[in-house]
């Protein structure tokens, strides 16, 4: 049987976990999607990237897939993808789900609380 480690260990060896400095540097090219994976009532309560899109880790599939109505424009097969969750762990299982799709260019950025602490540009809820 699988373990919730045993997930997060897989997708940590696929989706490069970069730290919130170079975050910020790929925010300020302005040439990086960021995606918030969190819940939204999170998101209300904390704020989020500036700028980002706010997809559930629930809903990745969907939002990433042009074939559902749920599909996210911004998420075309060639952008580089940041994602971001509460502590890391949300943000690396989204960006697996992602790499299983075809998505090449993902990186898990961690914690919001972590980005919001260096200075990093946030938006209200």
């Amino acid at each position: 049987m699988k373990t919730a480690k045993d997930y997060l260990e897989a997708a940590n060896a696929i989706v490069p976990k970069i730290s919130v400095a170079e975050g910020i540097a790929k925010h300020a090219t302005g040439n990086s999607v960021f995606v918030d994976v969190r819940d939204s009532g999170l998101i209300a309560q904390t704020g989020t990237i500036a700028g980002a899109e706010r997809i559930t880790r629930g809903m990745m599939e969907f939002s990433a897939d042009p074939n559902t109505p749920f599909y996210v424009d911004a998420l075309k097969p060639d952008a580089d993808i940041v994602l971001v969750c509460g502590a890391g762990g949300q943000a690396a299982l989204a960006g697996a789900t992602l790499r299983e799709m075809g998505y090449q260019n993902v990186s898990n950025v961690g914690g919001f609380s972590d980005w919001k602490d260096a200075g990093g540009p946030v938006e209200e809820g």
